[in-house]
């Protein structure tokens, strides 16, 4: 690494199976690091990534991470603890005097929308979610605010007193409390409050006190429950890893604050203080380097799906919008957090197949071996195939050269347990019982993805095609097949392309409140709508100040961008619109004899086009007047951006420096000789056909038979099947 380089940000994805480094330098350039996740403590994994980046540079984090500016990191230990039920579950909640069960219950949409469409069609699996934490745990007291922030009812405080001694009696770790309308009006949950600071006074003790007026003041009141509950429940207990990982890398020297990357794509400190935007990091970063992708080659509609140990992640720019959802599903409980809109299935390269003796089928996960591989991992301890396992004895993966040969893998092994566990119930040949996995998980993933694309009323010819993920290159030609993308992108930093997300992410917060305004279809009331949005904004933006200065970062750095998510009235969806001011213009109009707006009729107009991109014009229904949900602020401070790579074009023909002789693969129940290239020897411009195999340590490109990859200027594969 030359003396004048110097890095400027590095960015983690800690997933369940491998831990990905990104690192950029002060020309944008990069270098990716990848390292097998060590879930005890990230910190070892996330420097063995690191050494493996840096050893490219001839360097280290010590001697050259005293100039990175940023530090950002995404994980999945928050989301998996919430799928395994391994949180802490020792919480205290209070809520209104008979909605005691709202947590148990939750809302009809949690019993089925983790179901396929048979399941959903027939309604034959529904089922109520787990609760997370015991009845007897919830508490309840009378009073009532209403839906306009009228008190109908006063607190009933010695309720409230009788409920915060039973509680602190059970020993609670924390008390969640979360009460009828309290975005609208807060005092009840603050009496609540001050009710149990006075308590744990007298009684000599000290938990946290969670308000949801102040964690999420937003409309639905079993999404606010349980994302009160989940952040006690799931995203706390991670804290202490990520403190951890900030002081370690402070002692390596890295003077830039550890960030989290957030779901709606901003990153937040680890003492911030909630965690739960941080639950999806991970799959988030892919979203964010799709839509950097998506603006570098002008491409308008691209499909992202991201192929981990665990999950396949899958989500939509449309017309270089990247939709966020305000109300989403986390372990099968509704959420009301803001997220880039993805959808994720149990389908990675580490999960489980097993013969079901009853159906007499093969069946996939949910447990996944993670960091563990698969039985091929000798050391591993893992007695169950895993979809690793079939396809290295179908000869895609090279046995010895698995994260550059740091973990040797058992082909034999592999094929006696597939044998063993998978062919021999069938009588089959285990070459063609594996090949019979793979293809079953492929046509799960393949249906996800065209369900996420036709359930729009688009269809794959309407699309390009990001893979990436340490299984994406692997399992792409598989999941595609049939859909006819307009293209297929394969990036040469595939398994690591949700640390490069995680990289183009600005350090920023966004807060939301609810406000339910209404523009009727005369356009009467603008100008008092104009008022209540200007003032909601100057709120929302002071208290992202406050969040910026609690850092110690100057405040002026910031960029604050108001937003609004509206909806035509009496639609079940809404749209988020960027807002050109932060302080709407009132007019009065003589001619209208009312105060007006031109600023927010903008905004209207600007959703009006938003609509008819995203559904047609046909759905758009102005005439229904619009209905404007939330009140949206976001403060940014723009961070160091990777640059994409760029080479010179070469010929079409390989080098032969870059071929590494030939390996038989096991395709449409065929053996086929293939080719096998070093990936980091491919020049821009080089021509693969298939059947080959692209090799490089972190991932494996398959190239099937009839397929081939050309890699452009920028290190990215376009994948095509000939005609």
């Amino acid at each position: 690494m030359s003396k004048s380089k110097k890095l400027v940000a590095m960015a983690f994805d800690t997933g369940g199976t491998m831990s990905d480094t990104f690192i950029i330098d002060e020309e944008g350039v990069f270098v990716v690091g990848k390292a097998q996740t060590t879930p005890d403590n990230e910190s070892d994994g996330i420097l063995d990534s690191i050494g493996d980046a840096l050893e490219q540079w001839n360097t280290s984090i010590g001697v050259s991470g005293h100039s990175i500016e940023a530090l950002v990191y995404s994980g999945t230990a928050m989301v998996n603890r919430l799928l395994e039920r391994q949180g802490n579950s020792n919480i205290g909640v209070i809520v209104n005097a008979g909605f005691e069960d709202l947590h148990r219950l939750g809302r009809a949409l949690q019993c089925w929308i983790y179901l396929d469409y048979g399941g959903r069609l027939h309604a034959r699996e529904h089922e109520h979610p787990e609760p997370l934490i015991p009845r007897k745990q919830i508490k309840g007291v009378r009073g009532r605010i209403n839906f306009w922030g009228d008190e109908l009812i006063p607190l009933y405080k010695e309720e409230a007193k009788k409920a915060v001694e039973e509680l602190l009696d059970m020993n609670v770790d924390s008390i969640c409390i979360c009460l009828l309308c309290s975005y609208m009006n807060s005092s009840h949950e603050l009496q609540v409050k001050t009710i149990a600071e006075k308590i744990m006074k007298e009684k000599n003790k000290e938990i946290p006190i969670i308000l949801s007026c102040e964690h999420n003041p937003v409309r639905g009141e079993t999404p606010r429950l349980n994302a009160l509950i989940i952040e006690q429940y799931a995203a706390e207990p991670s804290r202490k890893q990520l403190i951890k990982i900030a002081e370690t890398m402070n002692k390596k020297g890295v003077p830039a604050p550890l960030r989290i990357l957030t779901t709606y794509g901003g990153t937040i400190s680890p003492y911030h203080k909630t965690l739960i935007p941080t639950m999806v990091s991970g799959p988030i970063g892919g979203m964010i380097g799709t839509r950097f992708i998506s603006e570098k080659y002008g491409i308008k509609n691209l499909v992202s799906s991201d192929v981990g140990g665990t999950s396949f992640d899958v989500g939509l720019v449309m017309e270089r919008y990247v939709p966020t959802k305000w109300e989403s599903s986390l372990g099968r409980f509704i959420l009301n957090i803001p997220m880039i809109a993805l959808d994720s299935i149990g389908a990675g390269t580490g999960m489980y197949v097993r013969y079901n003796d009853v159906s007499g089928r093969l069946e996939f996960g949910p447990e996944s071996a993670g960091y563990k591989i698969g039985v091929c991992n000798e050391e591993s301890g893992v007695e169950t195939v895993t979809m690793t396992d079939c396809s290295l004895i179908l000869g895609y993966l090279n046995p010895e050269y698995f994260l550059g040969g740091k973990v040797l893998l058992n082909k034999d092994r592999a094929y006696k347990y597939i044998e063993q566990q998978l062919a021999a119930p069938f009588k089959a040949d285990p070459y063609d019982t594996a090949r019979g996995a793979l293809d079953l998980i492929e046509i799960n993933m393949k249906n996800h993805l065209n369900g996420m694309i036709q359930g729009l009323g688009f269809r794959p010819e309407n699309y390009t095609l990001i893979s990436f993920g340490g299984g994406g290159p692997l399992h792409v030609a598989g999941y595609s097949r049939g859909l006819n993308f307009q293209d297929i992108l394969i990036p040469e930093w595939a398994p690591a392309f949700s640390a490069f997300g995680c990289a183009c992410a600005d350090h920023s917060y966004r807060h939301e409140k609810s406000v339910d305004l209404i523009i009727p279809p005369d356009g009467s009331m603008i100008g008092f709508v104009a008022s209540i949005l200007s003032s909601t904004w100057k709120e929302l933006k002071n208290s992202i100040i406050k969040e910026f200065e609690a850092e110690g970062r100057d405040p002026s750095e910031m960029i604050f961008k108001p937003s609004l998510r509206l909806q035509y009235f009496g639609m079940l969806d809404d749209l988020e619109v960027q807002s050109p001011v932060e302080e709407l213009i009132i007019d009065y109009s003589s001619e209208l004899q009312r105060y007006d707006s031109p600023e927010l009729e903008d905004i209207t107009r600007r959703y009006d086009d938003l609509f008819e991109q995203i559904f047609k014009r046909g759905t758009k229904s102005p005439e229904l007047g619009y209905h404007i949900t939330k009140c949206i602020g976001t403060g940014i401070v723009p961070v160091p951006k990777p640059k994409l790579p760029e080479q010179d074009i070469s010929t079409e023909k390989p080098n032969d420096n870059a071929s590494k002789g030939t390996r038989d693969i096991y395709w449409d129940n065929k053996w086929y000789e293939a080719s096998l290239w070093e990936m980091a020897l491919i020049k821009s411009g080089n021509i693969i056909q298939g059947p080959s195999i692209v090799e490089a340590p972190a991932t494996t490109l398959v190239i099937p038979p009839g397929f081939k990859v050309k890699i452009d200027k920028h290190r990215i594969f376009h994948m095509e099947v000939k005609p």
